[in-house]
């Protein structure tokens, strides 16, 4: 860390509740924490910021245990205000201390950014470090539009306005795309998943593959929600999402196709796995694997069934009402009290 970030990490350390009141405002102290989603400001719980120096550490320093992501105030104001370059988040970091602006230094020499490998782990990392949370973006209306509403819990989706897409033949184009990040069991990202979209957001891009991943996918999944002794995993990102309208509280793991969900790796404190299957013979494939390997190392597997070819139809189609009652009956009788939302 460079002498001037030290400094200003260690001046905002000392006003840490400040800082979170004003940059993570819909978050809310609990003891000695800030307790709110991720340092987009997202509402939740997942992200926790110390107050108070501690045997644990000093103020200041957080920990995403969604995501694994972890650091200093300063990472706070650069996410939660969109920043990307350092010079940005420092002025903003002086402007909340009151602090005037230093003289300027002679500037250094531009460095050259070598472009990442096309598909790679990290071309994948980078895209998702360019994108925005989906908040008020395409992405949140063509989710909407599709009967997914509940979106807390979903830092791991974001929105970029012209991601490139490349046909099998003719030249680049760009559409605008939700971008999904693929993470292992610590929250490192390994890839992303990207959903080209029409421009208004009422629906897919008008490609010929508007679905495209990149990374290293094996093993991984988009994570939605902190995955507990009780999670759900599918295939698609709306499928999951279009579950989690009637299960709020539990943890979802798109792995994207039938092949990667047969081979997801299980969190260490996972005790009971739904499996959600498309109805198609590929679904009932990764569900069979899925259920020999959970077994395998003492997971209880439940497949839980759409009534028509997935999730996010049954939504759409039948309605949420339906949708619930569906499910509930699939479900073990202790994670309907445990997970279900119940109509009001």
């Amino acid at each position: 860390m460079s002498g001037i970030a030290h400094d200003l990490s260690h001046r905002l350390a000392d006003r840490a509740e400040a800082v979170c009141r004003h940059y993570l405002s819909n978050g809310r102290r609990e003891g000695r924490y800030w307790l709110v989603g991720d340092i987009r400001n997202t509402p939740g719980r997942s992200l926790f910021v110390r107050l108070q120096a501690s045997a644990k550490g000093p103020a200041g320093k957080w920990t995403d245990a969604a995501t694994g992501e972890h650091g200093d105030l300063l990472d706070i104001i650069r996410g939660s205000s969109g920043l990307t370059d350092f010079a940005d988040v420092a002025d903003e970091a002086r402007i909340f201390l009151s602090l005037p602006h230093p003289e300027p230094e002679p500037a250094a020499p531009r460095r050259c950014v070598t472009p990442a490998p096309s598909g790679s782990v990290e071309a994948a990392r980078r895209l998702f470090a360019m994108s925005q949370p989906i908040a008020g973006t395409l992405a949140e209306t063509y989710l909407r539009r599709r009967g997914i509403t509940l979106l807390h819990g979903t830092g791991n989706l974001r929105f970029h306005p012209r991601c490139y897409y490349k046909p099998d033949d003719g030249p680049t184009e760009s559409w605008p795309a939700m971008i999904a990040a693929v993470t292992d069991l610590t929250g490192r990202i390994t890839g992303v998943h990207r959903t080209w979209l029409a421009p208004d957001g009422s629906d897919k891009a008008p490609v010929d593959t508007p679905r495209k991943a990149m990374g290293n996918l094996l093993g991984s999944t988009v994570r939605i929600g902190v995955p507990d002794s009780v999670m759900a995993a599918g295939e698609g990102i709306e499928t999951m999402l279009s579950l989690r309208q009637v299960l709020p509280s539990m943890a979802m793991a798109p792995a994207l196709s039938a092949a990667h969900l047969a081979a997801i790796l299980f969190p260490l404190r996972l005790r009971r796995l739904y499996i959600v299957r498309d109805n198609d013979p590929a679904g009932d494939g990764a569900r069979d694997m899925l259920i020999e390997r959970a077994n395998a190392q003492g997971i209880e597997a439940i497949p839980l069934s759409p009534a028509l070819g997935d999730f996010n139809e049954d939504l759409q189609r039948l309605g949420i009402d339906t949708l619930r009652t569906g499910v509930r009956v699939q479900l073990a009788p202790e994670d309907v009290a445990r997970f279900m939302s119940l109509p009001p």
